[in-house]
């Protein structure tokens, strides 16, 4: 679901005619004049044309997800740029049906934005940007994935090399590329070519106009990354877009989106109401326990009945993330609720887990006796504080017996396809429960190791509240709770009352983390891995980015079995020396000066 914008049939289509048409008779003059490749070079752009027909083979076996989020921004003179408009989707992809994409369908499409197709989408989404005054062309959607579908070869463009380059432990050589035909949608940029094994595994550019160089009006420019996710299988795996119209009007706009690609290993039912067989997690064999079961033990095992099947059948459709023991889950996540559990002398019959509902949308809910916190939400949590406020909420859900509808206890009620699962699961709270959720929370969290940095967290609260109103798609939940009321107020406001002013000029006070900020998905088996990274302060208010969609940058490694275990967990002081404790020594304070 990249941002593109010609459809992918009329790009053949256009690519095919244009070594017969008028402008293949002169040569155009936008491309440089190169040096000659060497022989080892040219060897290396004749594989890499080669691996790219091997790619487009080798994507029409699979169906992953592909999750677009954007955000329109305009300029601000103490920020650079904030978010001022955004819009979400999330499609199941099926590659080997000529690129047409299975949109997840929403319980109320009026409210989540979701719509029929790419192609309505795309009009959509180019309408409430203003995108019609710059020509963009709305429709398409998965073109960026690929340099040139039809027309990668040495007779249409010209390389140009420029140096070689490690991408993390990849030795890539990197090289310029010019159309040499004129048409539209040519590629224009670089590539990044792994050197010997002839993969583009990162290209960075736009495309063509019909007549000219200049692009801009048909076309966003884009950065394309890609992952060796099995051996020898390289596959799209993130997309950053980017545009800006900057002018002294506070009305100029620009945008940012990412694109992410996971779900490679999922397949698809042979029809369309077909299911695939649900497999039970950690089961545990129970026979030397007795036969006889009580009314109220009853009772509880046909919720829990209802749970694991919603959550096997999400994992299914490839929206929450596997189990995985000793994953980021159970190390941070499941710590910070004991955290919360043990001095609140909480006796659930179960043990709480915490699992990952890989969507970037801000939305947490329950699950029988299991905790979802989505991938967006836990991203911008800045501190252990803020985590152990959301969690404090879903404990409250699961104590005051706001469990899951126990109709899913029946299996036949989730045998439906995976893109209409938001219109078929619901597992959303209502106002009321959501209001005594939060009441109880504040008592679990007064109670616990946190009680004395509250404020901290309810710095998050503010900035989410502050931009909800820009922040519409980001805080619309797909399957479970928003964090802010239809009022746009936070339902733990009691935690937002506690925390100072936002002062955007105090760099030591975090409200919230921009995307990306704590964990990634594999791409190939949707397993969730902490983000290994190094974090630096920021040097002024600009780069504190909170919930602010940014550029991606992978350090790319070749496939190895390692590569999918859990990281190191860096120093803290509370949840097993959880990684959101990194930021939990930072002191807010100050006055608001919003920007």
């Amino acid at each position: 679901m990249t941002l593109r914008k010609i459809p992918l049939t009329f790009l053949i289509l256009t690519l095919s005619l244009g070594a017969s048409c008028a402008y293949a008779k002169k040569p155009p003059h936008y491309y440089e004049e190169a040096r000659p490749l060497t022989a080892a070079q040219a060897a290396l752009i004749n594989k890499a044309i080669a691996q790219e027909k091997v790619i487009i083979r080798n994507i029409q076996q699979h169906t992953p997800l592909v999750e677009t989020y954007l955000q329109e921004t305009r300029p601000n003179a103490l920020l650079n740029h904030i978010p001022v408009g955004d819009y979400y989707m999330l499609s199941r992809v099926d590659f080997g049906k000529a690129f047409f994409d299975k949109p997840y369908k929403a319980r109320d499409q009026a409210k989540h934005g979701f719509f029929s197709g790419s192609h309505a989408a795309m009009s959509r989404l180019s309408a409430l940007l203003g995108l019609e005054k710059y020509t963009y062309n709305p429709s398409g959607f998965m073109d960026m994935m690929f340099v040139d579908p039809k027309g990668f070869n040495t007779q249409n463009y010209q390389f140009s090399f420029v140096r070689y380059q490690f991408l993390g432990s990849v030795r890539t050589a990197v090289f310029n590329v010019f159309p040499l035909v004129r048409g539209m949608g040519r590629f224009i940029g670089q590539i990044w070519v792994e050197d010997p094994g002839g993969n583009i595994v990162r290209f960075n550019g736009t495309y063509t106009g019909p007549r000219s160089r200049d692009g801009s009006k048909y076309f966003f420019h884009f950065d394309s990354w890609r992952m060796e996710i099995q051996p020898g299988l390289w596959l799209p795996a993130a997309v950053y877009v980017q545009e800006a119209h900057r002018t002294a009007s506070k009305k100029s706009s620009g945008l940012m989106a990412q694109t992410h690609f996971w779900g490679y290993s999922l397949k698809l039912p042979q029809q369309s109401s077909q299911n695939v067989s649900m497999q039970v997690e950690n089961a545990v064999d129970q026979s030397g326990k007795g036969q006889n079961v009580g009314p109220l033990q009853a009772s509880r095992m046909w919720v829990q009945q209802a749970a694991q099947n919603v959550i096997d059948r999400l994992v299914q459709a490839g929206l929450v993330a596997p189990a995985r023991a000793g994953g980021y889950e159970h190390k941070i996540l499941d710590q910070i609720a004991i955290n919360l559990i043990v001095p609140n002398n909480l006796a659930f019959p179960e043990q709480v887990r915490c699992r990952v509902l890989l969507t970037d949308t801000i939305e947490a809910t329950t699950v029988g006796d299991t905790i979802l916190l989505s991938r967006g939400l836990i991203n911008t949590l800045p501190n252990e504080p803020a985590f152990a406020s959301v969690i404090a909420m879903e404990l409250a859900h699961i104590a005051l017996g706001q469990h899951v509808n126990t109709s899913y206890a029946f299996s036949d009620r989730l045998l439906f396809p995976d893109e209409s699962t938001f219109q078929r699961i619901n597992l959303g709270h209502t106002p009321a429960e959501n209001e005594a959720a939060a009441k109880l929370a504040m008592k679990y969290l007064e109670n616990s190791m946190y009680k004395n940095e509250l404020p901290e967290a309810g710095l998050y609260y503010e900035q989410l509240m502050d931009w909800s109103s820009a922040l519409k798609a980001m805080n619309t939940p797909e399957v479970g709770d928003s964090l802010l009321n239809a009022q746009g107020v936070p339902w733990m406001d009691a935690l937002e009352k506690m925390a100072p002013k936002i002062d955007w000029t105090n760099l030591n006070q975090t409200a919230a983390l921009p995307l990306g900020s704590w964990i990634k998905i594999d791409p190939w088996n949707d397993t969730v891995h902490q983000l290994h990274a190094a974090r630096y302060a920021p040097l002024n208010a600009s780069e504190k980015m909170p919930f602010e969609v940014t550029p991606i940058y992978y350090n790319l490694q070749h496939y190895t079995v390692a590569q999918n275990q859990t990281p190191a967990t860096p120093g803290g002081q509370h949840a097993a020396q959880s990684a959101p404790n990194a930021a939990s020594a930072q002191q807010p304070a100050g006055t608001a000066t919003n920007p």
